[in-house]
């Protein structure tokens, strides 16, 4: 069976990360030949390392599972299923429950259950399968862009807050923990993994002298980057847009060589400084940039070698690609990696596609990978706990079709509903290639939040019964919209109010409607508003009586049934969103952010 490449760190020189090169790419092209026998092999050690395990025997399986026992009886779960497991772990039962190896630490999923964050429970070994695919990602992009050994890349990676289980596992999002882990910040020299921001910027949770000294050090290191980027879009947007802020702060340390005095986290100032060395003429050239009007095609402007933007431009990201475009003078945007909280799942072997044209391509030995046919747009069939699905394996799929993607892994999650719809686009040797189509369920979303339509609609019932019943007035109709115009982002709600009274409503009023909604939404998205701003204040726009009713005439004239029209409670057609706005009367935002702190509400904090 293929393994995954044993690659030396001691020697640099360039024949040595020519054949590092070519031992990833042959690992690739070796499980991907052989993906039917890697993925038998996956399952049965992971079933084979696992039989103790509470949750298999509960289901029946004690001792041995085999491949054929396990498709045709053992059941296929969401996470609601597995939470009294979940909460088990979190709060300090030691016991193999899910997994025969220790837990090290949950992982906390941008997906949300009763309003706070999934809770992924972990291993050790998991860091190295998320370092094993970190490390495909080059390899393949060294053979469409050559060179990139000989300059570095500016990354804006930040760490987010984290927070103790009542157990005391520590609870954070995978990539705190991975930029925590000895994988990263131990990580031997590679030309590829030379980025301009100092290990003490990155690890700083404070997001104003992390953001600062990164976009300080990139700005210094100009002339040697030769790839840009972020996890997401919107998060290298907000960089740019940081930069339009605070450039005069930042010209005046190159200036001076002296770094701003906001920034007083010790370690973070001691690599600064080794990096900050004065430079009149470079401050020159920064001030007049970003003096001129237009931030048009600013990354190249400022740093004249970029070869590409590297950031996730798929799914709900994909409505950054204009705001990309703009200041990027169409840089190739490019998509690297598919992964998530509970497992990384492939790679993008064409890197310079297109955003519209990106597939990943699935690497058999992250886990066990099969797939819920998706009967009607963006559907899978309906799960019953009491019937049998028949799931698809990964080198079975067949072109064209949509699937749902369900997961075993090596850390305990048994036929897990990851809630991916994907779309089978081809294939590399005997495995599939997917095209993400969505993230099932999700009406909203800004950065790494997700807003589903029942949560919306409890918020936004909640809202206008606490506030408008007092002044005689309802609520008729409603819409959202993820608005990406400004940044950070920021949701709007499109309102058309009934009065049954001459009661005029304060805009006081509104502004408590806003943040009432805020505050009924889920902790990844007031995470977002409060910590990492992310996400900027909920807006409001009341719409005069009849707006929803030319919504509902454009739809039909476009083809909708009128017997079957209903209004939707999210747009994104350009021409629907011009209707509503020009229908709006007046409009509010929230006036503070709303609550939020780490961890779980339940959990008790020191």
């Amino acid at each position: 069976m293929p393994e995954a490449p044993k690659i030396s760190s001691t020697n640099h020189q360039e024949s040595c990360l020519d054949d590092k090169n070519q031992q990833v790419l042959q690992f690739i092209e070796d499980v991907t030949s052989n993906a039917k026998e890697v993925q038998r092999r996956v399952l049965n050690e992971i079933l084979s390392r696992n039989a103790g395990v509470e949750y298999l025997q509960r289901h029946g399986f004690n001792g041995q599972i085999d491949y054929e026992t396990f498709k045709s009886t053992f059941p296929v779960v969401t996470y609601d299923d597995l939470k009294p497991d979940v909460d088990r772990i979190a709060n300090g039962d030691t016991s193999p429950i899910l997994c025969s190896q220790p837990i090290s630490e949950c992982l906390t999923s941008s997906g949300t259950s009763g309003g706070e964050r999934k809770l992924m429970p972990t291993i050790e070994e998991e860091l190295g399968r998320r370092s094993l695919l970190y490390s495909l990602l080059m390899p393949v992009m060294n053979q469409f862009v050559l060179d990139l050994d000989k300059g570095k890349g500016m990354y804006f990676l930040f760490v987010k807050s984290e927070a103790k289980t009542p157990g005391g596992l520590l609870a954070r999002p995978v990539l705190t923990s991975y930029y925590k882990s000895s994988h990263f910040r131990d990580r031997p020299y590679d030309p590829y993994a030379s980025y301009t921001s100092p290990n003490e910027a990155i690890l700083c949770s404070d997001s104003y002298q992390s953001m600062y000294s990164q976009m300080l050090c990139g700005l210094c290191q100009k002339d040697e980057v030769l790839r840009v980027g972020a996890v997401f879009a919107s998060g290298f947007i907000r960089a740019i847009r940081f930069l339009q802020n605070h450039w005069p702060l930042l010209c005046n340390d190159i200036r001076t060589g002296t770094l701003n005095p906001e920034i007083i986290d010790p370690s973070v100032r001691e690599a600064v400084v080794k990096i900050l060395k004065p430079n009149p003429q470079l401050a020159e050239v920064l001030e007049i940039e970003c003096r001129k009007e237009s931030w048009k095609g600013i990354i190249p402007r400022i740093w004249p070698n970029t070869k590409y933007i590297d950031v996730i431009v798929t799914g709900t990201m994909s409505q950054y690609i204009d705001t990309l475009n703009f200041y990027g003078n169409n840089l190739p945007l490019v998509c690297t990696m598919y992964a998530s909280s509970e497992c990384y799942f492939g790679v993008n072997l064409n890197p310079l596609c297109m955003p519209s044209e990106v597939v990943y391509t699935i690497i058999p030995t992250m886990a066990y990978f099969e797939f819920l046919p998706v009967t009607s747009e963006y559907e899978p069939v309906p799960l019953n706990p009491n019937k049998h699905h028949k799931l698809v394996d990964l080198v079975d799929v067949q072109l064209g079709q949509d699937y749902e993607l369900v997961i075993t892994t090596y850390a305990g999650l048994y036929r897990y509903h990851v809630g991916d719809i994907l779309r089978v686009a081809g294939f590399k040797n005997k495995a599939p290639q997917f095209t993400f189509i969505c993230r099932k369920n999700v009406a909203l979303s800004i950065d790494s939040d997700k807003t589903d339509e029942v949560e919306l609609h409890n918020a936004v019932t909640k809202a206008a019964n606490s506030h408008l019943l007092q002044f005689d007035a309802s609520l008729i109709e409603y819409t959202s919209y993820a608005d990406t115009s400004t940044i950070p982002g920021h949701y709007v709600l499109y309102w058309e109010i009934g009065f049954n009274s001459a009661k005029s409503i304060p805009e006081s009023v509104f502004e408590d409607c806003c943040l009432t909604v805020e505050e009924s939404l889920n902790s990844v998205y007031r995470q977002g508003r409060v910590s990492d701003n992310s996400i900027g204040p909920l807006e409001i726009k009341v719409v005069k009586n009849g707006t929803f009713d030319k919504v509902m005439d454009f739809a039909i004239s476009n083809g909708a049934s009128i017997n079957q029209y209903k209004a939707p409670r999210c747009v994104k057609y350009a021409p629907i969103v011009e209707i509503l706005n020009s229908g709006a009367v007046s409009n509010y935002f929230s006036p503070k952010c709303p609550k939020w702190s780490p961890g779980h509400k339940q959990w008790c904090t020191n």
